[in-house]
């Protein structure tokens, strides 16, 4: 499991002109579930997203996390952040989990990641044409495995 994360002042996510999902302060993250991928990935990204430390301390360095600031985590599925780009010029997606095994980690992700924090837990729409706007803080950006 793989998850693009972005320090943001806000994002959002829509499917045909309708938001679906929205956050102020926090993270945005890009999600991808490969073959494999289970309970035990699905714990430590959940880990990882509440806990990995991004956020400003008193003294201006990266020393707070999701779960300390309170602030929103958007999640967004994209299976593209699990393909094979090491050859050639076009991705191949046979090392992301197809949608059937994919779209319910995808949700338990989202639901053990409210069930753990305090602040807002958002969603795009697994499968759909989404359309993300951010505005990203720093930038920060992180790519995280599970």
């Amino acid at each position: 499991m793989l998850a693009l994360i972005q320090r943001v002042s806000e994002a959002r996510v829509e499917v045909d002109g309708e938001r679906v999902g929205a956050i102020g302060p926090g993270l945005l993250a890009f999600v991808g579930i490969e073959p494999g991928d289970g309970e035990r990935a699905l714990a430590r990204m959940t880990e990882r997203l509440l806990g990995y430390r991004v956020f400003d301390d008193e003294a201006g360095r990266m020393n707070r996390s999701l779960n300390e600031t309170g602030g929103g985590l958007l999640l967004v599925s994209q299976f593209t952040l699990a393909a094979d780009t090491r050859s050639g010029m076009r991705p191949g997606f046979s090392t992301a989990a197809a949608p059937a095994i994919a779209e319910p980690l995808f949700n338990r992700l989202a639901e053990a990641c409210r069930a753990r924090h305090r602040g807002p837990v958002e969603t795009g729409r697994f499968g759909a044409h989404m359309k993300v706007s951010l505005v990203n803080d720093g930038p920060v950006t992180f790519l995280l495995r599970a």
